[in-house]
């Protein structure tokens, strides 16, 4: 039975790997565009715009929040690069997940050296297996608060690049644009 159902899952990953290997997609398009801009063939589809190289610079998106100095600010004091961005509520959230994280490594920390004291003075087992629990649970710890300052920090640098995002509902785009393009899918065999 297993054997069986290596075969199918080796054949099943083969032909997703061949499909994917031979497959080609390519645009059937009029226009052929070269790496130097200004010149384009014009071959063009009567509704397609060309725009030039000077109303490309005037239209170029410059961001508002700088995702480096957000960066920066949440390396320093976690949620201040999210107040910078502009996602007030997340600061209390990673200040409260923080310090109750780091309330419960430092009783953690003292329960360990409670108990290493206690297994120095009697050498008692029992009392090296709890320092043990306890060291292990304390690191466990030092890992989330580790993982918090980190993902604290990819939160603001993510918010700084998505500040200037439109999340409207209205999708409609200013100019009114319908090229006519076709997609070709070829399968070799």
């Amino acid at each position: 039975m297993a054997d069986s159902m290596r075969r199918l899952i080796t054949l099943i990953v083969l032909l997703v790997t061949l499909f994917c290997c031979q497959v080609v997609a390519f645009p059937l398009s009029d226009t052929t565009i070269f790496t130097d801009t200004s010149r384009v063939i014009s071959r063009l589809a009567p509704d397609t715009i060309v725009v030039s190289p000077q109303e490309r610079s005037s239209n170029e998106f410059h961001s508002t929040k700088s995702p480096l100095l957000a960066m920066g600010l949440s390396a320093l004091l976690p949620g201040v690069g999210q107040i910078y961005d502009g996602s007030y509520w997340k600061a209390p959230v990673i200040w409260g997940i923080g310090g109750y994280w780091l309330y419960v490594w430092i009783d953690l920390n003292n329960q360990y050296k409670d108990f290493q004291r206690l297994y120095n003075l009697t050498g008692n087992s029992q009392y090296m297996s709890l320092r043990n629990f306890y060291r292990d649970e304390r690191d466990k710890y030092a890992w989330f608060m580790g993982a918090l300052y980190l993902l604290n920090i990819v939160d603001a640098y993510a918010g700084a690049h998505l500040y200037d995002f439109n999340v409207s509902p209205d999708l409609s785009v200013g100019a009114v644009v319908s090229p006519h393009g076709t997609v070709a899918l070829r399968i070799k065999f």
